[in-house]
């Protein structure tokens, strides 16, 4: 029976699916047992790749409306960060940790407070979850690393420093994005978006924030937003593999200002 199986050669990928789901038993136990091993495989890794095409789906969707600070294009950059975060943090060898990692970093901003237009939006993800089947331990896992990883809950001393390492992944890939060019970028963007004052340096970065302060955009500046955050995620970073490259960025970000202030005060 195992020969005939392969007897087609070099098949598609597909039509070897097709052969395994559709494969009957036959009369060696051993050779059964090793085909429902691959045909349980088959069918987790094709549905795997279902749910991720379709969270990709709603990523785009609900964050059609964000700015492009906030776009879709970050929840993919932050997936692709993550992952290859987590092959660093040696996470490649789970499964399901992998797939927690991809699918907390898709669906990490669907209702962002800053752009909830909807009360009924903070629900979307968990009934997204519900809906693809995800088994309860795994959603748990996926909505706590969402809720634990903002930038306002560590301002505000509420953060878990019980944290797993798949929120380590998660939020360090997330934190990566939001600094050097990209960060630079993304940062001017949201204020844009805000009519934010760009500069003013009667405007003292504030500090000792608490939560509700930061959550307060209208009381910063574009360029304050370096000091009150971006400039201090390089130190708050989890995982080695996120730290190191937080490096770079950081260094990137203090050019940049220091160019900025230069030219601010027309001394470049």
């Amino acid at each position: 029976c195992y020969s005939n199986m392969w007897a087609i050669g070099h098949p598609h990928p597909q039509i070897i699916y097709n052969k395994i789901i559709n494969f009957e038993t036959c009369s060696h136990p051993k050779l059964n047992f090793l085909l429902e091993s691959i045909k349980a495989e088959v069918l987790w890794k094709m549905g795997k790749k279902e749910i991720i095409r379709k969270a990709e789906e709603l990523v785009e969707k609900a964050m059609s409306g964000n700015d492009a600070s906030h776009d879709a294009a970050h929840a993919f950059r932050v997936r692709d960060l993550a992952l290859s975060l987590a092959h660093e943090e040696t996470l490649s060898t789970s499964p399901d940790s992998i797939l927690i990692v991809e699918l907390a970093a898709l669906l990490h901003d669907i209702g962002d407070y800053k752009y909830v237009r909807d009360p009924s939006e903070a629900k979307i993800v968990e009934e997204f979850l519900q809906g693809q089947g995800i088994e309860e331990g795994m959603k748990i896992k996926i909505l706590n690393i969402i809720k634990g990883m903002g930038f306002k809950e560590e301002v505000g001393g509420l953060a878990n420093t019980n944290y797993s390492i798949e929120l380590g992944v998660v939020q360090d890939a997330d934190r990566l994005d939001a600094i050097g060019a990209i960060g630079i970028a993304r940062c001017f963007t949201f204020g844009g978006s805000r009519h934010r004052v760009l500069h003013d340096p009667r405007i003292e970065p504030r500090s000792d924030l608490s939560k509700e302060n930061y959550m307060n955009k209208e009381e910063q500046t574009t360029v304050n937003h370096f000091h009150e955050k971006l400039l201090k995620l390089k130190d708050l970073m989890k995982t080695k593999a996120g730290k190191k490259r937080a490096e770079k960025r950081h260094k990137f970000m203090e050019d940049f200002l220091k160019e900025f202030y230069e030219e601010w005060d027309g001394r470049a």
